[in-house]
């Protein structure tokens, strides 16, 4: 592979890192599931361009930056998904409702029984975790 012009491999390959760890945090909040492969890739990215950079002598801070928000995203869309596997057939049940919902208030009353069906099926712990995670 060929850095661009001016550029060594070794500091495009730190560059990657951080970018694309930045593109799996991103993706995380949008797709759950995708930013968590793309949070493997930025890891491996990062972990990649750790050796070259050292080799060179080049400053390894780009590469450690890409693997701790790597990091982050992955341990993200991995609680994010496995929250959305664990609660998929009350979320089934939710956009079931959501489709015969002609009114707001129906759709409030949807998102209500979402809601009591998630807090019966997950612990008290959780609960009290996603509760102070909203704004």
């Amino acid at each position: 592979m060929k850095a661009p012009a001016g550029q060594q491999p070794a500091e495009s390959a730190g560059r990657r890192a951080i970018w694309l760890s930045i593109a799996a945090l991103a993706m995380t909040f949008m797709l759950p599931l995708a930013g968590l492969v793309m949070a493997l890739f930025a890891l491996m990215a990062g972990i990649k361009a750790l050796p070259l950079l050292k080799g060179e002598g080049k400053p390894t801070g780009v590469a450690v930056g890409g693997i701790t928000v790597s990091a982050i995203a992955l341990a993200l869309s991995t609680m994010s998904t496995g929250l959305q596997l664990y609660l998929m057939d009350e979320y089934s049940a939710y956009q079931e409702c959501m489709k015969g919902a002609g009114t707001v208030s129906s759709q409030g009353e949807c998102f209500t029984q979402f809601r009591d069906a998630a807090e019966r099926k997950l612990p008290a712990d959780v609960l009290e975790l996603l509760g102070a995670m909203q704004p």
